[in-house]
C-alpha cells in the first residue's frame, strides 16, 4: 500500500528514545543542576543504571556509538577508575541508599574489560547501591573479544541477559563494514552463555547494510533463529557519515535504497513471525514467554535510550562518558570526550555537559510519543487521567493530524491508532507531534 509513498513516509526523523531528543539538549543543564535533581528524587523508589564503556578492539565502520578503538589496556583502566568515582559520587548525592531495578552495560564493547576489573566494578556497585536478586543486569557482548575467563567474570557479576551483535553473517557484507564474525564464533558464545545459566539472550541484526540484499538478510535471520535467542532486534542501519566520520569508509553506492530497505524490514519481520517470534514496537521481536513480550501484551513495555525495556524506574542514572540519564525533572548527558570525563571525575565533580529541563507540555507529548512507539496508539482519556487539563490543548492537534493522515490513522475522538499496515512509519507519525523538530539542526536517519 505504501511502497509508492516511501519518499513521504520514510523521511529522516528521530528514533524517539527520548522526547525532546538529544539534539535539543543544551549547556544550561550542568553538574550543579544534575546534583540538585538527584537530591530531589524519592528515596523510596528504585533507580536504574546505564554504564557506558566507550572502547572497542576494532572499529566497525557501520557503528553509530560513542566509542574509540584501543590497542592498549591502560586507557580502559584509567577510565574504569573514573567510572568508579562517578558511581560513588552519584550514590552520595542521592537521598538514601537506593535499590537498583536494572543495570545495563553498553558501548563500545563492555567485553574489553578484563575479569579482575569486572569483579571490581561489581564490588563498587555493591558498595554504592543495593542490587538485589530481582535486578535485571544486561551486557552488550562482542563475540569476537570475549573468552572463557571474561564470560566467567560476567557470570560472577550476575548478568541475567546478554545482547550479542550479529549485524549480518554474509562474508561480503562483513568485509564492507569491517566486522568479520562467523556464525560458529557467535554460536559458541551463545552456547557458553547458556551453559553459564544466563536466562535471556538477545541478538542484534541490521538491515540496510552495504552489499546486503533481502536474500543475505534472510540467510542471516535463518542462522540467528537456529540459535533460538529469546529476543532478536532487527534495526535499520543509520548511515550518518556527517556525524560518524568513519562511516564515510562505506561506499554509499553499495547501500540499499529506500524500497530495498522497506522490503528487508517487512520480509525480515514476516520471517521472524513465521519462526514464532512476537513483533514488539518497531524493531524488536521476542519469544512469547519473554518478559518483554509479556510486558508488551500487558501494555507495560517502556522505551528509553537502550530501546525497548521492561524497566519502570522513573530515574535512570547514566554513568560514563557520553551517557544520558533521565530524571523526573529532565535529561542529563555527560561529556562525550573521554579525557574531559576523566578530568571531571578526578576533580570530584559531575561530568554533566548538557541536558534538558522538561516543561509540563513536554511530559505530555513525551508520554504520547512513547505510547505510539510502544503500542502504536494512545488514548486522550488516558493522558488526561495522568496529566489533567494539560492535555486539553492536544485535542484539536490530534484531530487535525488524524484527518491529514487518514490513510495511516484511525481516530474515534479518543483512541488514536496507527493502522497495522502503517506501523513501519510510526516514527514519522510521532514526529508530527514533535514541537522541536522544526528547530532541529541535526540530520536524522530514515524512518525505515
Amino acid at each position: 500500500m505504501f511502497t509508492s509513498s516511501l519518499a513521504r513516509y520514510a523521511q529522516p526523523v528521530p528514533r524517539y528514545t527520548s522526547y525532546p531528543t538529544a539534539p535539543h539538549f543544551h549547556g544550561g543543564v550542568d553538574g550543579a543542576c544534575y546534583a540538585r535533581w538527584l537530591g530531589e528524587t524519592d528515596p523510596h523508589k528504585p533507580v536504574s543504571l546505564y554504564l557506558h564503556v566507550p572502547f572497542c578492539d576494532q572499529l566497525c565502520w557501520f557503528c553509530g556509538c560513542h566509542t574509540k578503538q584501543v590497542r592498549r589496556y591502560d586507557p580502559v583502566a584509567d577510565y574504569l577508575d573514573a567510572l568508579g568515582a562517578e558511581i560513588a559520587l552519584a550514590a552520595r548525592t542521592l537521598p538514601g541508599r537506593r535499590h537498583v531495578s536494572a543495570v545495563h552495560f553498553g558501548g563500545g564493547s563492555p567485553t574489553v574489560i578484563e575479569p579482575d576489573d569486572i569483579d571490581s566494578l561489581r564490588a563498587k556497585l555493591d558498595d554504592a547501591f543495593d542490587l538485589g536478586p530481582d535486578c535485571e543486569i544486561s551486557v552488550e557482548i562482542d563475540p569476537r573479544n570475549v573468552d572463557h575467563d571474561k564470560l566467567e567474570a560476567w557470570h560472577r557479576f550476575g548478568i541475567t541477559r546478554a545482547s550479542l551483535g550479529v549485524q549480518d553473517f554474509d562474508p561480503d557484507v562483513q568485509r564492507a563494514i569491517n566486522r568479520r564474525q562467523s556464525f560458529e564464533q557467535t554460536q559458541a558464545v551463545v552456547g557458553a552463555l547458556r551453559n553459564a545459566g544466563i536466562g535471556s539472550i538477545n541478538l542484534d541484526i541490521l538491515y540496510g547494510l552495504p552489499l546486503q540484499t533481502t536474500e543475505t538478510l534472510r540467510r542471516t535471520i535463518d542462522l540467528a533463529v537456529s540459535m533460538r535467542p529469546n529476543r532478536i532486534a532487527l534495526f535499520g542501519y543509520a548511515h550518518v557519515p556527517w556525524v560518524k566520520k568513519h562511516q564515510s569508509l562505506i561506499d554509499q553506492d553499495t547501500l540499499p535504497g529506500p524500497a530495498e530497505r522497506f522490503d528487508m524490514a517487512s520480509d525480515g519481520a514476516a520471517q521472524l513471525a513465521a519462526a514464532g517470534y512476537v513483533a514488539l514496537g518497531i524493531d524488536h521481536f521476542a519469544d512469547e514467554t519473554d518478559r518483554l513480550a509479556v510486558a508488551a501484551a500487558n501494555g507495560r513495555m517502556q522505551r528509553n535510550f537502550q530501546g525497548y525495556t521492561t524497566d519502570e524506574a522513573e530515574t535512570l542514572i547514566g554513568l560514563g562518558a557520553s551517557s544520558i540519564g533521565k530524571l523526573q525533572q529532565g535529561y542529563v548527558q555527560n561529556a562525550v570526550s573521554i579525557a574531559d570525563y576523566i578530568r571531571k571525575m578526578r576533580a570530584g565533580a559531575f561530568a554533566t555537559a548538557r541536558g534538558f529541563a522538561l516543561l509540563p507540555s513536554d511530559r505530555v507529548v513525551g508520554r504520547l510519543i512513547e505510547s505510539l512507539m510502544c503500542d502504536f496508539s494512545f488514548s486522550i482519556a488516558d493522558l488526561r487521567r495522568t496529566f489533567g487539563s494539560g492535555v486539553d490543548h492536544l485535542q484539536i492537534e490530534v484531530a487535525r493530524i488524524a484527518a491529514e493522515e487518514k490513510d495511516l490513522i484511525h481516530f474515534d475522538g479518543d483512541l488514536f491508532l496507527v493502522r497495522s499496515e502503517a506501523r513501519p512509519f510510526v516514527r514519522t507519525i510521532a514526529s508530527r507531534f514533535d514541537r522541536y523538530l522544526a528547530t532541529d539542526k541535526a540530520r536524522h536517519s530514515t524512518a525505515v
